[in-house]
């Protein structure tokens, strides 16, 4: 007759562990801006002629907008936001971008429904 003997402790953790791993589901996704063209915070040496902004998720393109300003002034005329990929907006700016500091304002909802909205500045050198 062959004896089960109990799980241990050192036994047992790693077990219980691993299987809240697996069933471990992800949390509602959102679609976050993961980078962008000029990039967040950066400074470019010209006026850029298109923004690129990049998310975390895909996002649904009808209910999705970027806006861009020039930090404590007027907004910058820009297109309707495109995709060029399935997680990537690409807005055309309506005009060349004097030097000085902007805001960029976007919002988008993911393909999961979700709605998201930030901002971000970036700075055309002079």
């Amino acid at each position: 007759m062959q004896r089960i003997l109990p799980m241990t402790r050192p036994t047992a953790l790693p077990i219980a562990a691993l299987a809240c791993a697996l069933a471990a589901t992800p949390a509602s996704a959102h679609a976050f801006l993961d980078h962008a063209i000029p990039p967040v915070g950066g400074t470019v040496s010209a006026s850029p002629g298109v923004l690129q902004l990049f998310y975390t998720e895909n996002v649904v393109l009808a209910f999705s907008g970027v806006r861009v300003a020039m930090d404590g002034g007027g907004s910058v005329p820009v297109s309707k936001p495109s995709l060029a990929a399935p997680n990537e907006l690409v807005v055309k700016l309506g005009r060349a971008l004097k030097p000085g500091t902007y805001l960029v304002s976007w919002h988008v909802v993911s393909v999961d429904t979700h709605h998201t909205q930030g901002t971000y500045k970036f700075t055309v050198a002079p």
